[in-house]
């Protein structure tokens, strides 16, 4: 070992000489420029950085594919092998590997304007017939993903409307997934990981947006994991890492539990109030699993050092549970990567998993149990079927009836359509009771991330996200139901029963329960670059924190009281258009605000009226 030492260190220090006459003896122009019976020799070729030597013509003689192939192993220097991510991070294949190739490479994802009832119906039974995947469905539109060889097929079963109505969203699905890894994921275990990370750079100046590395790329669950470990050994005043519960295939599921309690001796007689931040319910939907983890370091690491984080840590604990689908995770990781629901055994051998948020007890609609198990919004053959969704209930159930625990909010993190959803999912015609409150909350919600990064979210019901018309949209009634009024409902893509949300609000009585699809609105669907992770997940923290603050009885936004500065303790009283950032208190245009206040009050006062 000593020997070996030794070596590599003499080899280290002969390095520069090494390179010198490499350069000199393998150059192709030694003979023109160099002599050894001259005692003092000038070499013409330049000292180049050796990744930028070049590579043309001139020099593909044995002698400089000698040079370069020293050079490349005396300074440990990569070959360079592949291109350039559409993020700007270097990846070390030029493109998918034979496996997402021979998986996505004939895939496509199709987006289909839906005009009328009959188109939305004949899309429907044509996806039950040919058990295709819904990506996602708004009022508006239908992403499908699917097989080239598929499309005529499905073409087929649609009617003539439909039959140029589509339009591709991703030229490229296999290269698109392949991107939304980390550069290093395909890399070939056989490769020295300092040989496979290392590229040279001019410019060594960190990134000026964000220094911790952890959220410039997805990360896998055998790295969320020992984070989130290392987040409470560094944070133990106010962090806990808890389990929900196990998963199917024997894995945790992890969560942290945030807050301050009461350190006086004597037992606290009133519940505490715990506010649930969860994600990951379905596998393929990373941009959620990042943005729980981004809200809670955000919360984690704001305490102490913004005055109203701390408050907020001090009257709620917040849970947050970065995948409720932990088997599904890490599947997406090292097999699909479009894997959806979670990876239970069916009654269908060859058909596994059950959709975790079609699972839930209260409204289950028992016919989705009539589906095949290969469809991807299965909910199994009775409620709570799914092991996760179970555990999960389970979990929240002991809290609520043992630990003096009251779940004041839940919060549901998918993707993607850019939409804040409020109960019922099940049902367009039975509003909920606290429908005025939701819809205040939720339009407080979508405002607080427009002020973000000015991105646009929908607010409406989780069923009428869905299946309802929209009042900007003239749509075309079906030849058999003409006479009806605007208000019909149409055929949904999957079903809306079961689902988490509904569950906290009707069954635990939550009475503010919401589902946040981030980002995008389908330029990538579910495959989301990394790029996108920290201003998804601000976006994320902004919203998160108003619903805190609504919940204390303050706007959060908007602050009608005047609040020191946590910097200097100076008053500063905030008015309309006035925000806090963590520390500093930043101007938001009037007419931002005003413009997205007018725009979901027309909204809200749209939906009144077809109500009544």
């Amino acid at each position: 070992m000593l020997y070996s030492s030794i070596i590599n260190l003499n080899l280290f220090a002969l390095r520069p000489a090494l390179l010198f006459w490499t350069l000199i003896v393998l150059s192709p122009h030694r003979a023109a420029s160099f002599s050894l019976h001259n005692p003092h020799p000038t070499p013409q070729l330049p000292l180049q950085v050796p990744q930028q030597l070049s590579h043309n013509a001139n020099a593909e003689s044995w002698l400089s594919r000698a040079r370069d192939s020293l050079i490349h192993t005396i300074w440990r220097i990569p070959t360079h092998t592949g291109s350039t991510k559409a993020d700007g991070k270097a990846s070390t294949l030029a493109g998918p590997p034979p496996t997402l190739l021979a998986r996505y490479g004939g895939d496509l994802v199709l987006r289909f304007d839906i005009n009328s009832i009959d188109e939305a119906d004949a899309l429907a039974q044509a996806i039950n017939v040919l058990f295709l995947d819904v990506w996602e469905f708004t009022s508006d539109w239908v992403d499908i993903r699917l097989s080239k060889d598929v499309v005529p097929s499905l073409l087929g079963l649609l009617p003539l409307s439909l039959q140029h109505a589509h339009t591709p969203l991703m030229h490229d699905l296999a290269q698109t997934i392949f991107e939304s890894y980390p550069s290093l994921t395909f890399v070939d275990s056989s490769t020295p990981p300092q040989e496979a990370s290392r590229s040279f750079t001019s410019d060594l100046r960190p990134s000026t947006d964000e220094t911790n590395i952890f959220f410039r790329d997805y990360q896998p669950l055998s790295v969320i994991v020992p984070w989130m470990r290392l987040l409470r050994s560094l944070f133990p005043t106010h962090v806990r890492m808890i389990n929900i519960g196990v998963s199917y295939e024997g894995r945790d599921i992890p969560a942290l539990r945030v807050g301050v309690h009461p350190t006086n001796s004597e037992q606290q007689t009133s519940p505490r109030k715990t506010i649930i931040v969860a994600g990951g319910s379905h596998a393929r939907e990373w941009i959620s699993t990042s943005s729980v983890n981004y809200v809670a370091y955000s919360f984690i690491t704001a305490y102490g050092k913004s005055k109203s984080m701390t408050k907020l840590l001090e009257n709620y604990d917040w849970v947050f549970i970065p995948t409720l689908n932990p088997d599904g995770y890490v599947y997406t990781w090292e097999n699909d990567r479009l894997w959806r629901k979670n990876r239970q055994q069916t009654a269908l051998r060859f058909c596994k998993g059950l959709d975790l948020d079609r699972a839930y007890g209260f409204e289950w609609d028992s016919e989705s149990s009539k589906n095949s198990p290969c469809s991807e919004s299965f909910s199994g053959e009775s409620p709570f079927e799914a092991v996760e969704s179970r555990r999960f209930a389970n979990w929240v159930r002991n809290e609520t009836e043992n630990n003096n625990v009251e779940i004041a909010g839940f919060l549901d993190f998918h993707s993607y359509s850019q939409q804040v959803l409020y109960p019922y999912s099940y049902s367009c015609t039975s509003s909920p009771p606290s429908l005025e409150n939701l819809e205040e909350l939720a339009i407080g919600l979508a405002k607080a991330i427009r002020v973000t990064n000015g991105e646009r979210y929908g607010v409406t019901s989780a069923c009428e996200g869905s299946v309802m018309t929209t009042p900007n949209k003239k749509r075309t009634q079906s030849n058999n139901d003409k006479s009806k009024t605007a208000k019909t409902l149409w055929p949904r893509m999957e079903t809306g029963g079961g689902s988490a949300l509904d569950w906290f609000y009707h069954e635990l009585r939550v009475s503010y329960a919401y589902q946040i699809k981030l980002r995008d609105t389908g330029s990538y669907g579910f495959l989301l670059p990394s790029k996108n992770i920290l201003p998804t997940g601000k976006e994320a923290f902004k919203a998160v924190e108003y619903f805190g603050e609504y919940l204390m009885g303050n706007k959060g936004i908007e602050k009608s009281e005047t609040e020191p500065s946590v910097d200097d303790g100076a008053e500063v009283t905030s008015t309309k258009g006035v925000i806090i950032e963590e520390e500093d208190w930043v101007v938001v245009e009037q007419e931002l605000e005003d413009d997205l206040e007018n725009e979901v009050v027309s909204n809200w006062e749209l939906r009144r009226r077809r109500r009544k």
